[in-house]
């Protein structure tokens, strides 16, 4: 999707994500897969920061394979996150820059599993991605994706 060995190249955008994660899976995580997931997916990179002029950079997780096993534990519970659209090729772990970052390729949620959400409720955890930022659908917007997948 990316190329990911030229990662300064790129910002922050509506496809991608990142994540420093230094101190394990941020929350906000999920609010960026149900966000993907109801919109035009993206990747999610964990062990990336910010620069001030918004460049991406590495930063050298220190257990990727830890997280990534928390990562899959907690996607798969249906009472954390309602629908599990990933399979092992979509979650890597690898080396930029000598560094270890773990990438998530989130798709597009087909119409049937919209809206995707955190939780257990749909009006309160379903999320949708405007530029950079992730944000909660409108009861109405939520409201249309359940009738949507009922047809």
């Amino acid at each position: 999707m990316f190329d990911l060995a030229n990662l300064e190249a790129y910002r922050e955008t509506d496809r991608i994500e990142a994540k420093l994660s230094l101190g394990g899976l941020p929350e906000s995580l999920w609010e960026t897969y149900s966000a993907f997931a109801n919109t035009k997916g993206g990747v999610i990179l964990l062990g990336v920061g910010e620069r001030k002029d918004r460049s991406l950079y590495p930063v050298d997780l220190p257990n990727p394979t830890a997280l990534m096993r928390e990562f899959w534990r907690i996607i798969s519970d249906p009472k954390l996150v309602s629908v599990n659209l990933l399979s092992d090729e979509d979650v890597c772990w690898m080396e930029i820059d000598g560094k270890d970052v773990v990438v998530i390729e989130v798709p597009p949620a087909p119409r049937s599993k919209r809206p995707v959400y955190i939780g257990t409720d749909p009006f309160s955890g379903a999320y949708h991605r405007v530029g950079d930022g992730d944000y909660r659908l409108s009861r109405e917007a939520v409201q249309q994706m359940l009738d949507e997948a009922e047809k």
